[in-house]
């Protein structure tokens, strides 16, 4: 039942999508910045892939000097994907959040323990109860300070996680090439719904 959504499709048979974004980013619900560029001077960008994106978003536009963050798709082919496409598992993407943050208030390694301690990176094509390839972990960065702190983490963490017992990381690292917003539903979706589904949660192992 679940083969077809744990396998990543190629380019070529991959849903072609369409030219026009299916949103337009406007303003965050819960800070009332604006969640597209061009973002405050100095200000840099990630993007995380930890299963459902609305939990996912969540741990984050709380953290002091993170200016914004917004939910979307990246990481596969279809162009301007919708999220019954992205489920279909025929896109290649993965729901993403993207985090503007400023450097100078918070450090990449602060948002990275973030990322590490709120998922199971050892899952593969899930998390949780959450199966396809859309919930697979990942990091997206946007410059080489970013990779080599990523690299790095994943280092560390993967010791603590074998002493607990866990398996290997699958967390993909890869360059933020494209991110697509997600339908405005879900943008802050849980400020929205404080009782909707989150489904994240984490290894118990701190970084």
């Amino acid at each position: 039942m679940w083969r077809k959504n744990i396998e990543m499709p190629t380019k070529e048979n991959a849903l072609p999508g369409r030219v026009t974004p299916i949103y337009e980013p406007g303003l965050h619900y819960v800070s009332g910045n604006s969640m597209s560029a061009p973002f405050p001077e100095n200000m840099q960008t990630i993007a995380f892939g930890m299963g459902c994106f609305w939990g996912a978003e969540r741990k984050f536009w709380g953290l002091n000097g993170v200016f914004v963050t917004a939910v979307g798709y990246g990481a596969g082919f279809t162009e301007n994907p919708t999220y019954q496409e992205v489920c279909s598992g025929q896109t290649g993407h993965n729901e993403l959040v993207l985090v503007v943050y400023d450097p100078e208030v918070i450090s990449i390694a602060e948002i990275l323990t973030c990322f590490w301690e709120n998922h199971d990176p050892t899952q593969g094509m899930k998390q949780g109860n959450d199966v396809g390839t859309q919930y697979r972990s990942g990091i997206y960065y946007s410059n080489e300070e970013q990779l080599a702190e990523a690299k790095n983490a994943l280092s560390t963490y993967q010791t603590k996680l074998e002493k607990a017992g866990f398996g290997k990381i699958s967390t993909e690292i890869l360059p933020l090439t494209k991110f697509y917003y997600a339908e405005e539903y879900h943008q802050q979706y849980l400020a929205k719904e404080p009782g909707g589904y989150c489904g994240l949660g984490g290894t118990g192992v701190n970084y």
